[in-house]
């Protein structure tokens, strides 16, 4: 048997009871290393889960499934993802390599950014304040919970001097005129080595990087900024409210309300970040981004009718 096992977003402790009963059944269990990263090390995970972790890079998974898969159809194999294993779709191809192998799998689900980003909305807040019955009415009408507001979900990647991609920009803006939030997944670089030594073959990797609400924010500004100067017009500007987040899922989480020029000089401290754009906005919507929101974040806000804000 196959497991896929989704982590969480925290800690060790954030694994399932599930999950880990099925960690401790199987003979070997991989460490997915390179779409997304815990707040503690594969150390702390084996003191926890009381079992060697085999750490699995991106070249071991895309390249070297058949290692993974090995005895799998007589032994328990456990894949450890960050997260939802379903998160990225490298481990799709997983699933689709053992099934054509005839190996069994089995997928224990966990949290992810997709579903805790709404801790900076309204869903956990608007049950304790309302009746059931006006918590269904809300989710389907126009003040439904913040999680069935969001569109496309986008990633914004770090520039390089040859290479500053802008589709991300443009998405954001289509989810924006049908009054959508984004959740902005930002670049992750592990064991990413230079043109110069993948030219030379040499196996040398950089620094990890892991992009900042500041850097994203930056980037958007710029795009922002090029956009204006051509006469384009703008569905996202400086004054845009957005939403930076950091580490959610730990007990270090931040969580800050802001435009986005704001978040240009916002440090939420270390990895990893993701940043919201927001639609338009529910009254209680609003009300919820005061609580963590920088000062005067929320000034330009303006009404489109008795119960709906834009920036």
């Amino acid at each position: 048997m196959l497991y896929l096992i989704g982590l969480g977003l925290g800690d060790a402790a954030d694994i399932t009871v599930k999950g880990l009963q099925a960690v401790k059944s199987c003979s070997r269990v991989y460490l997915e290393a390179y779409t997304s990263i815990l707040t503690v090390g594969k150390e702390a995970l084996e003191e926890y889960y009381g079992m060697e972790l085999i750490l699995a890079d991106r070249d071991l998974v895309e390249q070297g499934a058949d290692e993974i898969l090995k005895d799998a159809d007589v032994t328990d194999v456990a894949f450890l993802v960050v997260g939802d294993p379903f998160g990225a779709t490298t481990h799709s191809d997983l699933v689709l390599r053992a099934v054509h192998a005839g190996i069994p799998y089995k997928v224990i689900h966990n949290a992810s950014i997709m579903n805790a980003v709404g801790c900076c909305g309204l869903q956990e807040h608007v049950q304790k304040m309302w009746t059931d019955c006006e918590v269904a009415i809300s989710c389907w009408g126009r003040g439904r919970a913040q999680l069935y507001n969001f569109g496309e979900t986008v990633s914004l990647v770090f520039w390089t001097d040859t290479w500053r991609p802008e589709s991300f920009y443009d998405k954001i803006c289509k989810n924006r005129t049908a009054g959508l939030h984004t959740l902005c997944l930002l670049d992750i670089k592990v064991k990413e080595q230079s043109i110069e030594n993948m030219m030379r073959g040499k196996k040398i990797y950089e620094p990890p990087r892991f992009m900042t609400v500041s850097q994203a924010a930056d980037q958007l500004i710029q795009i922002i900024q090029r956009r204006r100067e051509e006469g384009a017009e703008l569905g996202v500007t400086e004054n845009t409210v957005c939403v930076g987040v950091a580490r959610l899922g730990a007990d270090d989480q931040r969580i800050c309300t802001a435009t986005l020029r704001q978040l240009v000089s916002c440090d939420l401290g270390g990895p990893l970040h993701s940043l919201v754009i927001t639609g338009q906005l529910h009254p209680l919507e609003v009300d919820m981004l005061r609580v963590n929101a920088e000062p005067n974040a929320l000034e330009h806000l303006h009404m489109l009718d008795s119960s709906t804000y834009c920036s």
